[in-house]
């Protein structure tokens, strides 16, 4: 079981790498498809309907988003056509692939029915490969910035009624997008900005792996100790992209990189959504850090783990740099 599933993740990341390094569009879908035909199997691990309903999902999705890129590709080696259309068509089946708004119906529906190793996966790595297609497209900005702008929408304001914590992951998800899709054609920051967030969210994801969370009322019932309250507080405050967290950081160089350019709306647009997926983040934890006393007194003897002590640090990191 775990020889497949070792092979299976390797040919994932072999094919992003390979869409990364492919200097024609032939060789990046071929990458594209290896790394969809190699994640189909790691979801259906689990023997259960709601994982063979998502790879289901997952497979029509990417499969019909290939067959637009392709028709847009093979349209464009054709002199005559307008290339600024079949441009146009290329970025929409990038934006189906990145689940990115206003194509992202599939991705909290599929997320609420994987397991979170997947989730991260499906948040984190699967992004790299059509964000660097994207950063190849010779788009008008004007469709860049108002795919970024109706993702960062769309993410704030989908995740407010969530009770489903993978739900509002892949809500946060969408609005992070918007952030990174805004700044596609600088191609060390948008990477930057992905890597960071990766980070954060396996920290995440990993405790929520550890305490079996899928539902927000269920964080409440967590035992944990105060540094295990604290880590968890800091890293969706961080994800919320909060000063002085290390998620502000990337933040901060979209909005000066924007800024830069005179483009002064989509980062106002940006932050002030930023502020509503803030409030969806504060909401998963206010009662669990007001509930001290519910603390039992042997939880505080525990034998501290690494990982919120991991959590904190990298939190905090962005201040401990600047002092």
């Amino acid at each position: 079981m775990y020889s497949s599933k070792s092979l299976f993740l390797l040919t994932t990341m072999l094919g992003t790498i390979l869409t990364m390094s492919s200097n024609n569009w032939i060789s990046m879908w071929m990458g594209v498809e290896l790394n969809m035909l190699s994640f189909i199997p790691l979801m259906s691990k689990t023997k259960s309907k709601a994982s063979a309903e998502a790879s289901m999902i997952y497979f029509l999705v990417q499969s019909m988003s290939s067959m637009i890129l392709m028709f847009s590709v093979l349209m464009m080696m054709n002199e005559s056509t307008m290339n600024i259309i079949f441009n146009n068509i290329l970025m929409m089946s990038l934006m189906i692939k990145l689940g990115a708004a206003p194509f992202h119906m599939w991705l909290p529906e599929m997320m609420s029915k994987i397991s979170w190793n997947n989730c991260l996966l499906l948040m984190t790595w699967q992004k790299l490969a059509p964000l660097m297609m994207m950063s190849n497209v010779q788009i008008n900005q004007k469709t860049l910035f108002m795919a970024s702008i109706l993702s960062a929408m769309i993410g704030a304001v989908g995740g407010l009624n969530q009770s489903s914590m993978r739900k509002l992951m892949a809500y946060s998800s969408i609005n992070h997008l918007g952030w990174m899709i805004s700044i596609n054609k600088i191609q060390n920051n948008w990477l930057f900005y992905w890597t960071i967030y990766s980070i954060m969210n396996a920290l995440i994801c990993f405790t929520f792996n550890k305490y079996n969370i899928f539902f927000i009322n269920q964080i409440n019932m967590m035992n944990l100790t105060m540094t295990e309250k604290f880590g968890y507080i800091t890293s969706m405050l961080s994800m919320g992209g909060l000063p002085p967290f290390i998620g502000f950081l990337p933040k901060w160089i979209v909005i000066q990189t924007l800024t830069q350019d005179k483009l002064y709306l989509i980062p106002i647009t940006l932050i002030m959504m930023s502020m509503i997926t803030l409030f969806f983040y504060m909401r998963t934890m206010t009662s669990m850090f007001l509930n001290n006393m519910a603390v039992n007194k042997w939880n505080f003897y525990n034998k501290m783990t690494i990982m919120p002590m991991l959590m904190i640090m990298f939190n905090l990191s962005l201040p401990m740099i600047m002092v």
